[in-house]
């Protein structure tokens, strides 16, 4: 017998046996859960875009006080020469 028999053979039985009762509160707990499920993921996203919108405002404060794009002052002046 070949491993595509076996196979086969199993799903036959599996399909011949009676099926398993299925609890009466399965459909309410499968939507309860779902609606749990879609809430945590609301919160997840809104908790995220929270926390983008914070870093951009953190960087916009930071970058408007230490101004990176302006070049530093020397910290030495050059010698005098021609004196």
């Amino acid at each position: 017998m070949t491993r595509h028999e076996q196979r086969e053979d199993e799903v036959r039985r599996m399909l011949e046996t009676p099926y398993p009762q299925v609890p009466g509160d399965l459909a309410a707990r499968a939507v309860e859960r779902g609606n749990r499920l879609l809430h945590r993921d609301r919160m997840t996203r809104r908790a995220l875009w929270a926390l983008l919108v914070v870093a951009v405002l953190v960087f916009a404060v930071w970058a408007a006080r230490e101004r990176p794009w302006e070049v530093p002052p020397a910290g030495t002046t050059p010698p005098l020469e021609g004196l």
